[in-house]
């Protein structure tokens, strides 16, 4: 699947059509870790951040094709295994973002078990990306992260997908 602009992308669209409306926002993000251990944390282009690769899924794919996709895209890496471990849902995960557009979010996160190739930096969406320990997150953090963390030890831990 080629890049696609935000404008071009099934969300960017709706909101075109939607206006100031709040949307419903399905997405996936994507925990990988390196032989040690660390993780991949990406540093967005478009407010500084950093975070896990993540992003809403287009028509057309699964939820599983989308971490895939967006690993790929913010990342340059190829995941080819990944569990579902967490579900984030609920008017409490409602956010209006820097552009001013506000959506409830639907993301499911994802352990990517196996992957292959070498970070690409830059790519269209990232500035940096890096792996690394939880002692040394880079900042400013996304406030997804740790949360991210905390609930893929507690699916290790239990086997049991996390719904929040």
């Amino acid at each position: 699947m080629a890049y696609l602009s935000w404008a071009e992308s099934y969300v960017g669209q709706l909101r075109a059509l939607a206006g100031d409306r709040t949307l419903l926002f399905v997405g996936a993000r994507a925990v990988v870790r390196d032989e040690t251990g660390r993780v991949l944390l990406i540093e967005r282009s478009d407010n500084g951040h950093w975070a896990m690769p993540a992003g809403a899924m287009e028509l057309g794919e699964s939820i599983a094709d989308c971490v895939i996709r967006e690993v790929r895209e913010e990342s340059g890496l190829a995941a080819t295994a990944v569990t579902p471990f967490a579900m984030y849902t609920g008017a409490d995960r409602t956010h209006t973002n820097m552009f001013g557009h506000t959506y409830q979010l639907f993301t499911v996160a994802f352990r990517v078990d196996e992957w292959s190739g070498e970070l690409v930096v830059p790519t269209e969406e990232t500035t940096d990306a890096r792996f690394c320990r939880p002692d040394e997150f880079p900042e400013p953090l996304s406030g997804s992260v740790i949360e991210t963390l905390a609930d893929l030890v507690a699916f290790e831990r239990t086997g049991r997908l996390v719904l929040k």
